[in-house]
């Protein structure tokens, strides 16, 4: 390399960091952005469209990240979008133990999903994102039930394909495997996700059945008519994922049949539908911020419009990130009307409103 080619305007930047007071991790940040044991990150390395409105991301986590998801488990992503971070929970969509170290999961991009619309449509490769270890209870048992029943609907699918291919990887559908039935609803066969896939599984495997329900031209589900399209439903263990309605549907009729142990549920949205708390002063003691509320407000959303730094994640009471500290008051989970008012008890602010006046330790 000549003199003329030396990028000096790259060594001077690397040498200012250098010369000041940083943290070890910020040195090992210069050499690789995914070097750091603050904070879980990894890298996009493809975005591969699915459908007209969804995308997987394919992406390699740094370190720290531990190789120990199950199938169906979802992982927390954050990432920068008009100049606020954003969180969002999604489901892994890969089989687990996947060859190269990458995982992936699948969005779609929702009207209303900031977010979601712009990991699909406005993600690059190399972009470098924050990540939360693999949650959720909604997995494959290892090993598997000898008969499997899976109920999705639309991006429901995503935690069931993780399901699908672990088994397919492992060798599980041979002789002696589970026998597996998956019904799949779906406005049109184009917004199937792992449509062709799911095809060729089926064709592969016979101890797999594939059954397609396009609700624009079928209509939705009934599920009377499951005895047709799996006999033996009362038998089989079942998981379902898919639109809330779907998913009520669905309890409902495992909850009339006496089969709700046999029922695993997995709901993408949180629905805050308990009793709100009376409202009140909340007052964020480090700030010295306060602000007035009713009782349908979150503590999150009204530290937020008061300009306080709040902590969050996932935003559905999930990944337990907004988690602080409950100085004086009473707050009230919106999910179950829970109620907490011990001092110094951890409250998740995602999911709670004041009951009264309250302080945090924020």
């Amino acid at each position: 390399m000549t003199i003329s080619t030396v990028p000096w305007g790259r060594v001077r930047r690397a040498g200012s960091k250098l010369t000041t007071p940083l943290h070890p991790d910020d040195y090992l940040r210069l050499l690789n952005p995914l070097w750091t044991s603050r904070e879980l990150r990894g890298r996009v390395e493809k975005v591969v469209p699915e459908t007209d409105d969804a995308a997987t991301l394919v992406i390699r986590p740094g370190w720290g990240w531990r190789w120990d998801h199950r199938p169906g488990q979802y992982i927390g992503i954050g990432i920068p979008v008009d100049g606020k971070f954003q969180w969002r929970s999604y489901s892994v969509s890969s089989p687990t133990k996947q060859r190269g170290r990458t995982l992936a999961i699948t969005v779609r991009a929702m009207p209303e999903g900031k977010l979601s619309s712009h990991l699909v449509n406005g993600l690059e490769p190399g972009t470098i994102v924050r990540l939360a270890s693999p949650e959720g209870d909604f997995t494959l048992p290892d090993p598997p039930p000898a008969r499997m029943l899976f109920l999705v609907g639309g991006s429901g699918i995503t935690p069931v394909m993780s399901m699908l291919r672990t088994l397919d990887r492992r060798g599980a559908f041979g002789e002696g495997g589970p026998d597996v039935v998956l019904h799949y609803s779906s406005p049109t066969p184009e917004r199937m996700i792992f449509r062709d896939e799911l095809l060729r599984l089926e064709e592969q495997h016979a101890g797999l059945r594939l059954h397609q329900q396009h609700t624009d031209t079928d209509g939705m589900l009934d599920l009377a008519d499951l005895d047709a399209i799996c006999p033996d439903w009362r038998e089989r263990e079942t998981w379902a994922c898919g639109p809330a309605p779907m998913l009520d549907a669905i309890v409902e009729h495992y909850d009339r049949a006496g089969l709700e142990d046999r029922l695993h549920v997995e709901r993408f949205s949180l629905e805050l539908g308990g009793d709100g708390g009376e409202g009140g002063t909340l007052t964020f003691r480090n700030s010295g911020k306060k602000v007035e509320v009713d009782g349908a407000t979150t503590v999150l959303e009204a530290g937020e419009q008061a300009g306080v730094g709040m902590p969050y994640g996932c935003r559905m009471g999930i990944c337990h990130t907004c988690t602080v500290t409950l100085v004086s008051g009473t707050v009230r989970d919106l999910r179950n009307g829970d109620e907490y008012a011990q001092p110094n008890e951890q409250v998740q602010t995602c999911v709670t409103a004041a009951v009264g006046d309250c302080t945090l330790d924020i």
